[in-house]
């Protein structure tokens, strides 16, 4: 049975709060888990005590019997130096203009630069006759 370290959504909608709890991997998000082991509440201030509370013994006995933490718990738990940190994994580019579209838009860009120094040339001569 592979066992996950994980966040559970609790809280209204727009004011979360989460309770880190061991659970299967393949029972839903916020449905049966093995134990509740700490909450995290993002709505304080980071400095806040109440932002995370995490019963480390708990977190330690789970994590040598090989529970494998999420990204956000690792985080945790790395800041506590509970477990190795975890980098912020890296944002998808699928967002980004294309090739194509860039290629398009470095041309209209040029083109209006072009139009800008001739409509500059042509107003100078204007103005020197």
């Amino acid at each position: 049975m592979a066992v996950k370290i994980r966040l559970a959504r609790g809280g209204a909608k727009k004011r979360p709060y989460y309770r880190i709890v061991v659970a299967d991997a393949r029972a839903p998000r916020d449905g049966r888990f093995i134990e509740k082991i700490g909450a995290y509440n993002p709505m304080v201030p980071k400095d806040h005590p109440e932002r995370l509370i995490l019963n480390e013994d708990r977190a330690k006995y789970w994590l040598s019997t090989g529970a494998q933490p999420t990204d956000r718990v690792a985080r945790f738990l790395g800041n506590l130096g509970l477990a190795e940190k975890r980098a912020v994994p890296e944002q998808t580019k699928k967002n980004q203009m294309k090739a194509k579209a860039k290629e398009r838009l470095e041309e209209k860009r040029m083109a209006a630069e072009a139009a800008a120094e001739e409509a500059a040339a042509a107003s100078e001569e204007s103005a020197a006759e």
